[in-house]
């Protein structure tokens, strides 16, 4: 009796003996489990035994408790390995997670390059956006008047009114007009659309003759004398050649003749510490001697390109004409062929005044080419087309670049059809 009640007793040291801590660690989760497991075992073996026979009856407290006593019994913790790399893979998806933003720094990359292409778009577009911005003002008189309009004599007369008042010149806007109703009787156009197309055609015709390439290769160096009146943009003008020059393989070397208004020449030499571009100069010197001495210098080191500053002067100032005049001398001194360009800087916001000073120019130096600038402000723009039709005695001489803004990249060769698309708005 004694030895079955001790072996029914024996059961209980076995209970306690099953760790059901070790379950409980390796499944945090059953944390509720705990105070059930714990509580039958400690008072009566034989609720125990009752309770191991409606384990598989119930549901769900049954099972944990079941597995607990079943483990416990086997001594083979095979089974209690198994559920442990059983909630391991759950974690698993954890890293898992954890490698999704590896593919984020990926991401990060991309937009890098994207600034790229933006960066090489602009140089063109933007370029032209900002000319025709500049030239806004004409664009809207001119284009604006082929918006709900019939195509007859009227539309003529108002396209008469708005070309003048664009300083186009009295020139210039017969000779467009004149082919325009021959080319609209012609082709019998009806469309006001397909008018403004053509004037913008005429128009392109009509300035393509100032449209030329700068030589920059023809000689070296290439001695280029720049004037121009105060105001204009001369000495910024330089300072963006040289820049221009430099990014197409030439070497320049600058010489600071503008002796006669405070503070061009440490302008002039600010251009070259921007461009890194040696610049000759005199305190109160001679500006033919430092014409003269830049040129000698130029062939000496093997300078592409040599630009001479010269001082701006109104071309009622004879005094300052004249020196003018005297600079070239000297420059043709130093080499028989010098200069090999010299070009006009005038500003495009002083309308039909720029007609005059092209005039005076041309006669004290023998102007080749203009610079013209300004051209994002309140500039009309066709003061070009009085160019081109020679209106006032001018001589249709060539433009070689304008200029819209104050950057490096504002300076672009002129192209006669991109212009005029930009005084038709178009």
């Amino acid at each position: 009796m004694f030895s079955r009640f001790f072996k029914k007793k024996s059961p209980p040291p076995a209970a306690p003996a099953q760790p059901a801590p070790p379950p409980e660690a390796v499944d945090p989760i059953p944390a509720p489990v705990e105070p059930a497991a714990a509580e039958p075992i400690p008072p009566a073996p034989q609720p125990q035994a009752e309770a191991l026979a409606p384990a598989p009856v119930a549901p769900t407290p049954a099972p944990a408790p079941a597995q607990a006593i079943d483990a416990a019994r086997e001594p083979v913790p095979a089974p209690l390995a198994e559920p442990a790399p059983e909630a391991k893979p759950e974690p698993e998806p954890a890293p898992a997670a954890a490698q999704a933003p590896a593919p984020v720094p990926a991401v990060e990359p991309e937009p890098a390059p994207e600034p790229a292409p933006a960066a090489e778009a602009p140089k063109k577009a933007s370029w032209l956006a900002r000319l025709k911005q500049g030239l806004s003002r004409t664009g809207q008189s001119i284009g604006g008047i082929f918006v709900g309009v019939k195509v007859d004599e009227n539309l003529f007369e108002e396209l008469e009114s708005a070309l003048i008042m664009a300083d186009a010149g009295l020139e210039a806007t017969e000779k467009l007009l004149t082919a325009l109703r021959a080319r609209v009787k012609k082709e019998r156009i009806e469309d006001p659309a397909k008018v403004k197309a053509a004037l913008r055609q005429l128009l392109a015709d009509h300035l393509r003759p100032l449209e030329r390439a700068f030589d920059l290769k023809r000689t070296q160096p290439l001695v280029v004398m720049i004037a121009g009146v105060n105001g204009a943009g001369k000495t910024t003008s330089i300072g963006k050649l040289a820049h221009t020059f430099q990014r197409q393989g030439a070497s320049v070397l600058l010489a600071a003749g503008d002796t006669f208004r405070a503070a061009a020449r440490e302008q002039l030499i600010e251009w070259g510490s921007r461009n890194n571009v040696t610049v000759i100069s005199q305190d109160g010197g001679d500006p033919a001697a430092v014409a003269f001495d830049a040129v000698n210098a130029g062939r000496a080191r093997g300078m592409g390109v040599v630009m001479v500053d010269t001082a701006g002067r109104l071309p009622t100032q004879l005094h300052l004409m004249e020196e003018l005049k005297k600079i070239r001398r000297v420059i043709g001194k130093a080499d028989a062929a010098a200069p090999h360009e010299v070009l006009l800087v005038v500003d495009g916001n002083t309308g039909q005044n720029v007609l005059t000073q092209i005039r005076a120019f041309d006669a004290a130096i023998n102007l080749t080419g203009l610079v013209v600038t300004k051209l994002d402000g309140t500039a009309k723009g066709g003061t070009l087309a009085a160019v081109a039709a020679g209106s006032q005695g001018v001589r249709p001489i060539p433009v070689y670049w304008i200029g819209v803004g104050e950057s490096l990249e504002d300076l672009q060769p002129f192209v006669a059809d991109e212009f005029a698309g930009a005084l038709l708005a178009e």
